[in-house]
């Protein structure tokens, strides 16, 4: 009898890690998306963990590394989101509805450009490639740059986040209004088909 009283230990244990993890990382979103890095304090994330802070040591390697795995996760998140045969204007809509779901990310990211980030960012090239791709094929127009393109695209899906109070004050309601979600991503689609060639 002792050893399935063991594996069933050791399964409650697995299970309990990972629920730690996954409550450490969720609050590490939260703060870091309130205070950016540099503000961020590990007791903080501990504690809306509901966790010992010494887990985040355990876990992550510290405050860096708990950053970091945020990263790896954007990461992979933003593999689903890129598919490059989905028009341009669909793909670059498809990041604004992630952001409407979760603006932690909008959030975190404008941190990181005001403020600086732990690590260097990683260069644009693959975006741009795909812009410069869809230029050439014809789908985009060429009488702007890859570079204003992606930046334009990026500002229009990151705007409602960055400004929730002059959106509510054009619009009338913010960024959390399904009504405003729909409006914008109606507006936004227009505008982004716009670019087409």
């Amino acid at each position: 009898m002792n050893p399935p009283t063991r594996r069933r230990t050791a399964s409650a244990r697995a299970t309990a890690s990972e629920d730690s993890r996954a409550r450490l990382l969720e609050a590490a979103k939260d703060v870091f998306a309130e205070k950016g890095y540099a503000g961020a304090r590990v007791q903080e994330i501990a504690d809306r963990a509901g966790v010992n802070k010494q887990l985040i040591n355990y876990y992550f390697g510290g405050k860096n590394g708990i950053y970091a795995e945020l990263g790896r996760q954007w990461l992979k998140s933003e593999t689903e989101l890129q598919d490059p045969e989905l028009p341009y204007d669909e793909l670059v809509l498809g990041y604004l509805r992630n952001n409407f779901a979760d603006p932690r990310g909008v959030r975190l990211e404008a941190w990181s450009e005001l403020t600086g980030r732990p690590d260097a960012p990683e260069p644009a090239t693959e975006d741009l490639a795909d812009i410069e791709r869809r230029q050439a094929e014809g789908e985009l127009s060429d009488t702007i740059s890859p570079a204003m393109v992606m930046l334009l695209s990026q500002a229009l899906v990151m705007a409602p986040h960055l400004m929730p109070d002059t959106v509510h004050r054009i619009f009338g309601s913010g960024p959390a209004d399904p009504d405003f979600q729909r409006d914008y991503t109606e507006q936004l689609g227009r505008i982004l088909r716009l670019l087409r060639a």
